[in-house]
């Protein structure tokens, strides 16, 4: 959850704020419990504001403690100019918060310092109820974590693994403008250090791994020439060096190129990319690093995002196929879908249990394992930052994935790639909208419906919505 500062405003006159302090403190009392209760982090200011230098002093103290959302409260009128100061010395998104008692006129005192606020051109956001109101808490939260996955990108450094793969130009985005936007720093390294440092990696470690996914996983598949257990371990060994890269460079998240030199001439980043993405490995329990197949800068930047406001991996797939007889897309990419997807369980070994581990395809020779598995059904968001003329937005839609009996399912995976992953995806897309408009071949996804959240984080960061619904 998100950390939320809490300041309310009062009448500056002296007879008049000792009349109605008491009241203020009783409402900010309540609006803290229930905002707690939810699993906030709340940092209260230390009184309520009723002069000028309690205004800058209060906010001050607010924003050292490091909140992603700064709630300023109106339970009373309020002198707007306390609110002006208060916003001169936080740094943060603001949303302003009246009550709704009739006696009390808080509701005036939030658009007196809403107005206030539009004359500067502070952007903000205004809610209002009783903080009883389990909606009016639950709005607040989304615009919480929306602030605190926003501002959990800006410092954030993302490792491009090689450069733009097989003349994708939607994998490649101006390092200038994340930086503006996002706060974003590039680091370029050279696939070459995958492969070097692979070579230098622990057999010990990369021999102990290739027997776990032997014990855990629903079969690895050897044909003796695609997939032997030395080229297994030359990727698992990839993502020992890639774990090593992170460290030394201190990436917060990362791509790699891997088509066309790595799939040719090394092994494909499949279990690399699988595994990074996954909140576990052969050690045991770890946080996911976002990682995007072919370098995707703007897939792994919607990816960042969302696992930030979602909490989980996050799917990154091809949109490969539409099957208009059903009205669902198969949504395929070689072997980048974390293994969790399987049975989104927090017991690893039960989505192991339905993964496979087949040999890889024609298009990529120098052989290794592709991770393959259908993505268990749920209520999923889909959406990606994409780019038109420059400038970027947010397309997004609610769907979910769907899952039907085996002869079915294999059927349907056996009409594109059988080995890759798979996920059947319904959207709430018409599907010549979404072809027609769509700005990527890439989507990425997280379970449930984060859309407010996303919509608010895009507010944030000025960038336009483009939502897909049939209801149009």
């Amino acid at each position: 959850m998100a950390r939320i500062g809490v300041i309310s405003f009062s009448d500056g006159r002296d007879y008049v704020h000792g009349g109605i302090v008491g009241f203020i403190r009783t409402v900010e009392d309540r609006l803290v419990a229930e905002l707690t209760a939810a699993g906030h982090t709340v940092i209260r200011g230390v009184e309520p504001v009723g002069g000028n230098e309690q205004a800058v002093e209060v906010s001050r103290k607010v924003q050292a403690a490091g909140v992603d959302l700064t709630v300023l409260h109106y339970a009373v009128w309020a002198f707007p100019h306390f609110t002006m100061l208060a916003a001169g010395a936080l740094n943060g998104p603001l949303l302003l918060l009246s009550n709704i008692d009739p006696v009390q006129p808080g509701m005036v005192g939030m658009l007196a310092a809403g107005g206030a606020l539009d004359q500067i051109g502070r952007e903000h956001a205004r809610l209002w109820g009783d903080p009883a109101d389990p909606e009016l808490i639950a709005a607040i939260g989304v615009r919480a974590r929306a602030a605190a996955a926003v501002a959990s990108l800006r410092g954030k450094t993302f490792g491009r693994i090689g450069g733009r793969p097989m003349g994708m130009n939607t994998a490649v985005a101006n390092t200038d403008q994340w930086q503006r936007l996002f706060g974003i720093d590039v680091e370029e390294i050279d696939q070459w250090e995958i492969v070097r440092r692979a070579e230098l990696a622990d057999a010990g470690e990369a021999r102990a791994a290739r027997e776990w996914l032997e014990r855990t996983t629903a079969g690895v598949h050897y044909d003796d020439r695609k997939l032997t257990p030395e080229i297994l371990e030359r990727q698992i060994r990839s993502y020992l060096a890639m774990r090593d890269l992170i460290a030394e460079w201190h990436l917060d998240f990362s791509g790699i190129k891997g088509q066309p030199e790595l799939t040719q001439y090394f092994a494909t980043m499949d279990i690399t990319e699988a595994f990074l993405n996954d909140p576990y490995d052969w050690n045991g329990p770890k946080q996911p690093h976002v990682c995007a197949t072919e370098a995707d800068m703007d897939g792994a930047l919607t990816m960042q995002l969302f696992q930030q406001i979602a909490g989980t991996p996050v799917l990154f797939a091809d949109v490969r196929h539409y099957h208009a007889d059903r009205d669902i897309w198969d949504l395929c990419n070689s072997g980048q879908h974390a293994t969790w997807y399987a049975a989104r369980s927090d017991d690893p070994a039960e989505n192991l249990s339905r993964v496979h581990l087949y040999p890889e395809v024609f298009f990529f020779p120098a052989g290794g394992a592709s991770v393959h598995h259908l993505a268990a059904p749920g209520e999923m968001t889909f959406g990606r930052f994409t780019r038109r003329n420059g400038s970027y937005r947010m397309q997004l839609m609610l769907g979910e994935f769907e899952s039907y009996d085996d002869v079915t399912n294999e059927a349907l995976m056996k009409q594109s790639t059988w080995e890759w992953p798979h996920a059947f995806a319904r959207l709430d897309a018409d599907a010549g909208d979404f072809l027609s408009r769509f700005g990527a071949n890439h989507i990425h996804a997280v379970p449930g419906d984060h859309r407010d959240t996303v919509r608010t984080a895009c507010e944030l960061l000025d960038i336009t919505v483009d939502e897909f619904t049939r209801a149009r």
